[in-house]
């Protein structure tokens, strides 16, 4: 208390210090003297309310163990007196026992009294039961069941209360009822029977299912009350639980899965729309069941037992399992489209679970069968319609080839063109797969247009292989193919039929969200004969050129110069050619036009390189160069003149001719250093040695000359251009 008080003053001493540092604080000594005071009794009151409110406390707490005290002492004294109390019990148990003893054998007297009769009669209650079985007085039998059964189990019971449980007395009792059991068996036989023609009886006999289906229920009542008597007591009567409710479903899905498989009367062996056939009874039978099962059964199965879902589940089950054993054992050919087809359609559609008359709800059911099965069904209906694929084209192409050996010359068709109905038939077969793998679902129509296209690009390499064996037999010996030409021209009208027939294809069945696959496979099967076309088109006229050959070597030599026989002979044997080729498509005639455009420029073009004449004088070069731009002229003319209706060139090949003729003809080098550069700016694809052969075939220049010459023209050209290169007949010169 010292020391706080002395600190107290001190704080005090410190805060009159701090109060009074001006002498104008001075004046305020009373006011800071009231707000000290009222500072003051306000802690003293505060004090004075802790100290109160700590007093209570405290005399609360001694008046609670106070209270609290005196109940321990009362229960001292009581649980004393419970203590003498049960150190008196034992002796007194002791001299109970034979009041016990009495007691168990008078219960066990009144257990034998009140079952007396049943003792008694016991053989002839079981032989009663069994008649009323047979005659069909289920409800009677069960009561008499139920009662010899209860005799049984009370018996049993008392058996199991005695503290010495008697095996031998057991036994005896079992024995004794040994009947019962079989009974009990005789009954559960009939039910089964019952449940079993379920769906038959409903229609005729109804109370006869609700009977068995009451005394199902009685049982199962029976078996819940044996259960809690066995974990009170231990004891659990013979027989229980006898779990009919489990036995009806198992019994009643049995019944399904034999309807089920009654339905299939007929193998592949007896009819070949076996399963067409059994697909369509079981949409029936199945179909009319589960009307049934809604109308009839429905009112007569208890609410718990959900009897509806619960046949469309079982229907669903035992459909899938028969199902997927009719796919492992194998389906064949359309087999395939016919199963995928009712399942994806047929079976989820308003002709069975989304008819009117049931209504299912499809997802509560599940697929019918599992993802991995359809999987499996789909592959080998794409790997059956693959073999097919593979088996008719290759008819169609050994057709076409007996045709190309034959003495016969194509038909023409309306259009006045030679073609073969092999890219028809082909797209026909296309065309019905894909029609009938619509009908299935969008995911097998990609699929199968993917494998369709893969097929016809198989087909077109099987047609190239087949075409150039054509060609080299055809040169080999030119008897042997009498009518080679009618058929190239056949075979390039073919493959535009079938780049058609694809385009036509991919527009109706290919879903642009749908299948990738079916993009690559396109652009690949396009490509394909474009490519054989092309090719086809250089073997029609590798023919005409192998006639024409000694006449282009006749070309821009010294005897050239005083005759046009050469040029004449070519337009008029081309002209006999274009005769047979008029019966090319006009997208085919235009191709073949400008690609015999390409070789009959690219053989003059070579011709003039090979340098055949010697030009010594500036007169010689404007008569070559003059006879050069005649004859391409003439050329240019009969190309016109055989299909006036094909849109002419923009870079025919025949403009390089005409510029090659100018640097022949110039007649000085300044000149002649400008129609280079001309022709380079014009040609950017004329190489070195082109430009080199170009220039000797004047006469007038050194080789030294030529070389500078050229190299400069190319590096000023490379320096002046950069533009990207076009292609010209220049590139298909050696």
């Amino acid at each position: 208390m010292e020391a706080l008080k002395a600190e107290g003053m001190d704080r005090a001493v410190k805060m009159v210090l701090n109060m009074f540092q001006k002498p104008g604080q001075l004046e305020k000594v009373e006011q800071y003297k009231r707000r000290m005071a009222r500072k003051v009794l306000s802690s003293d009151a505060m004090l004075k309310t802790a100290m109160q409110s700590q007093l209570d406390g405290v005399t609360v707490g001694m008046n609670e163990l106070k209270v609290a005290l005196s109940d321990i002492t009362s229960i001292k004294l009581l649980t004393s007196l419970v203590q003498e109390a049960l150190d008196e019990l034992p002796p007194l148990g002791a001299q109970l026992q034979e009041v016990r003893n009495k007691n168990m054998r008078h219960s066990q007297y009144v257990t034998a009294m009140e079952n007396l009769k049943h003792l008694y009669s016991v053989p002839e209650s079981v032989e009663k039961t069994k008649q009323w079985i047979s005659d069909g007085k289920l409800l009677h039998a069960h009561q008499c069941l139920i009662d010899l059964e209860n005799s049984r189990d009370d018996l049993l019971y008392e058996l199991h209360k005695l503290p010495n449980q008697s095996t031998s007395d057991k036994i005896l009792l079992k024995a004794y009822f040994e009947d019962v059991e079989s009974v009990s068996q005789m009954m559960e036989k009939q039910l089964k029977l019952i449940l079993g023609r379920a769906l038959n009886t409903v229609r005729k006999e109804p109370t006869i299912v609700v009977t068995a289906l009451r005394i199902i229920e009685r049982e199962q009542k029976s078996d819940g009350v044996s259960l809690q008597r066995e974990r009170q007591s231990g004891f659990l009567p013979p027989g229980r639980p006898k779990n009919w409710r489990e036995m009806a479903y198992n019994e009643l899905e049995k019944s399904v899965a034999q309807r089920i498989e009654g339905i299939q009367v007929e193998e592949r062996g007896d009819n070949k729309m076996w399963l067409v056939r059994y697909l369509e009874l079981s949409r029936q039978f199945i179909l009319e069941d589960l009307r049934v099962v809604k109308t009839l059964c429905g009112p007569c199965f208890p609410p718990s037992y959900d009897i509806v879902n619960r046949f469309v589940r079982m229907y669903h089950k035992c459909l899938s399992a028969h199902l997927e054993e009719i796919i492992s054992n194998g389906l064949e050919g359309n087999e395939y489209v016919s199963m995928l087809s009712w399942i994806k359609n047929t079976y989820f559609g308003p002709e069975l679970m989304e008819h009117p008359d049931l209504n299912v709800n499809i997802s509560s059911v599940g697929p019918l069968l599992r993802p991995e099965v359809i999987n499996r069904l789909q592959q080998s209906y794409l790997v059956g319609m693959e073999s097919n694929y593979k088996e008719w084209m290759q008819k169609t192409l050994e057709t076409e080839k007996q045709e190309w050996y034959s003495d016969k010359s194509p038909e023409e068709t309306a259009g006045g063109c030679y073609q073969t109905a092999s890219p028809v038939i082909i797209f026909q077969m296309i065309n019905e797969n894909l029609q009938v793998a619509k009908t299935i679902g969008p995911d097998l129509t990609q699929k199968a247009l993917a494998l369709s296209m893969d097929q016809v690009k198989n087909y077109g390499r099987l047609y190239r292989d087949a075409i150039f064996e054509l060609k080299r037999k055809h040169f080999d010996d030119r008897n042997q193919v009498p009518f080679y030409t009618h058929h190239m021209i056949t075979v390039l009208n073919n493959c535009f039929k079938f780049q058609e027939l694809s385009e036509e294809t991919r527009k109706h069945y290919w879903n642009t969200e749908g299948h990738m696959l079916a993009i690559p496979n396109y652009e690949s099967l396009l490509q394909t004969f474009v490519n054989l076309r092309n090719e086809a088109a250089g073997y029609l006229l590798e023919e005409a050129f192998l006639d024409l050959d000694s006449h282009f070597h006749d070309l821009v030599t010294s005897k050239w110069l005083t005759t046009t026989i050469p040029v004449d002979t070519i337009c008029v044997t081309l002209e006999d050619y274009f005769g047979d080729y008029i019966r090319l498509k006009e997208a085919n005639l235009k191709h073949v036009i400008f690609q015999a455009e390409d070789l009959v420029a690219k053989r003059y073009i070579i011709a003039m390189f090979q340098r055949k004449i010697s030009l010594r004088t500036l007169d010689e070069r404007r008569q070559v160069a003059a006879k050069i731009i005649q004859e391409v002229d003439q050329l240019r003319a009969f190309f016109v003149k055989i299909a006036p209706e094909v849109t002419v060139r923009p870079n025919s090949p025949f403009e390089a001719i005409k510029a090659l003729a100018e640097v022949v003809k110039s007649e000085d080098l300044d000149m002649l250093s400008l129609d280079l550069h001309t022709l380079v700016e014009k040609f950017p694809d004329i190489t070195e040695d082109h430009l080199s052969k170009l220039l000797m075939l004047r006469g007038d220049i050194s080789r030294s000359e030529i070389r500078d010459k050229v190299t400069f023209i190319r590096q000023a050209n490379n320096n002046r251009s950069k533009l990207p290169m076009q292609k010209s007949i220049f590139q298909q010169i050696p």
